[in-house]
């Protein structure tokens, strides 16, 4: 278990609302409610990426309906200007792309002052080297496994040469680092994941396409955990 040594010891699932019925998001979170760590809230402007989903308004009436920890996922343009609000609504974790932040190690210090973790996502043509001197700044590194913006993509598994390459640097600098991956974690593809050194999974349709959501989350929680114990 060496590659974890710093990786959190608990494993981390965040069903993606994206997948779920813009109409019954507080049922979608009630669906889930004690089978899963966060909710993953995508937020997506029509310019960073093409599509439009949710903003502010959902994240505040979320914040009242359900004690899941909220992990805002933006992928909009200038976050510098906007992921402070993300926190002051009470989202637990507020993660921007890395792509489109001015200064990404000083919106991180402000979004830790407003109240919520940080985190820096990595999209799929992006290198993540470059990236690795600044991670000690965060508390999650979400990578990518599909391109940003949509849905309901087929998980690249070349991706996940990012996730151990970020495990290898956080191991090496002892970083208290969350990994999350994002894209296409499914039961067919969430141990490679793992087992490269993710922490964290977020997962859609395979959480909210699936009859019984809580069983589906508990079901790749188990897959997730048996890989990790294992590498």
């Amino acid at each position: 278990m060496a590659q974890f040594r710093t990786a959190q010891a608990d494993t981390v699932i965040a069903p993606s609302l994206l997948a779920a019925d813009f109409a019954r998001l507080a049922e979608a979170a009630d669906a889930v409610e004690g089978a899963v760590d966060w909710l993953h809230v995508d937020v997506m402007d029509n310019h960073f990426v093409p599509n439009l989903t949710l903003g502010p308004p959902i994240v505040k009436s979320l914040k009242a309906a359900t004690d899941i920890p909220l992990d805002c996922h933006l992928m909009i343009e200038n976050p510098d200007r906007w992921a402070p609000g993300y926190a002051e609504l009470g989202a637990y974790n507020v993660t921007f792309h890395a792509e489109a932040a001015e200064d990404p190690v000083r919106l991180a210090k402000d979004l830790h002052a407003a109240g919520s973790k940080a985190g820096l996502a990595i999209d799929r043509d992006t290198p993540v080297e470059d990236y690795l001197d600044i991670l000690p700044a965060f508390d999650t590194l979400l990578i990518m496994t599909i391109k940003a913006g949509f849905g309901g993509q087929a998980f690249m598994p070349e991706l996940l040469a990012k996730v151990r390459t970020a495990r290898a640097h956080a191991d090496s600098g002892h970083l208290e680092l969350r990994i999350e991956v994002d894209g296409g974690i499914a039961d067919d593809t969430i141990a490679a994941a793992a087992e490269a050194g993710a922490d964290a999974f977020v997962a859609g349709t395979a959480i909210y396409g699936a009859a019984d959501p809580a069983e589906a989350a508990r079901r790749l929680r188990a897959r997730a955990d048996a890989a990790r114990s294992s590498g």
